[in-house]
């Protein structure tokens, strides 16, 4: 059936495909977004960030500190904040942790408090656990306890600034592994008005371009007609050395 209907579509006048088109994408948008429920744990400066950002995206969120002030700081923010401590299992089941479809533990400090509060939610049945680690060690105890993403903010947030310091004109990266990055890079008067699709600027570094921002507007690399424009933020694949590589070019005039 599906296989008839495609051609269907196919054989359609060109103005009724775009009138199913703009249908389609105006039923998108209508659509509401599914939204996800998180109990975030340790309201310091890390889990209240995370819990306030969460929160300002839509998402109900509880928030769960032993600190009075840091509840109350966050009562207006959050779906619902409450004084309650990790460690007691059956305060978590009476705060209704066991409800929420993800648990972020973010206590700090208290290596003995982050532990015990993750076999706490673990013991409740939530499907997906992030806690935030010290250290390495407590890493790999977080992982035999079966927490789904352990964080170890202070490093990766340092690896990340660390990648942008190595080449200046990198202003954002996302690592896809296998030593493949994606980076936000802006691009230089050097290459005003050359087009993206020049053998000459990316095939000699093994890079790959997918896009461009241009102020607020998203310009796909695909046709291989975009002239990019000095300031434009253009998105390149590719390994760490030659993303390096190609920017010292560029800076230094190779």
């Amino acid at each position: 059936m599906d296989r008839w209907l495609l051609i269907w579509a196919i054989t359609l006048p060109f103005p009724l495909k775009n009138a199913l088109h703009a249908d389609s994408i105006n039923s998108r948008k209508a659509r509401p977004l599914k939204t996800r429920s998180f109990a975030v744990i340790g309201l310091g400066t890390f889990g209240s960030t995370v819990a306030s950002e969460l929160a300002r995206f839509g998402n109900p969120v509880l928030g769960i500190d032993t600190d009075e002030r840091h509840v109350t700081r966050l009562a207006n923010t959050l779906t619902e904040a409450i004084i309650a401590d990790g460690k007691d299992e059956a305060a978590l089941k009476e705060a209704g942790v066991g409800n929420y479809d993800v648990a972020i533990v973010a206590i700090g400090e208290d290596l003995e408090a982050n532990i015990l509060c993750t076999m706490n939610v673990k013991l409740l049945g939530l499907e997906t656990i992030w806690v935030k680690a010290l250290n390495r060690t407590h890493h790999r105890i977080l992982t035999k306890l079966g927490a789904d993403r352990v964080i170890l903010p202070e490093q990766e947030v340092g690896q990340h600034i660390a990648q942008m310091l190595h080449n200046p004109l990198v202003r954002d990266y996302v690592s896809l592994g296998n030593g493949y990055h994606v980076v936000d890079f802006k691009v230089p008067a050097r290459l005003d008005g050359k087009p993206v699709n020049d053998p000459a600027i990316f095939s000699k570094y093994d890079l790959r371009p997918l896009g461009a921002m241009r102020e607020n507007q998203f310009l796909s690399c695909e046709s291989g007609d975009l002239k990019l424009k000095e300031g434009d933020k253009l998105l390149l694949l590719g390994k760490r050395v030659d993303l390096r590589h190609f920017g010292d070019d560029l800076r230094y005039g190779s």
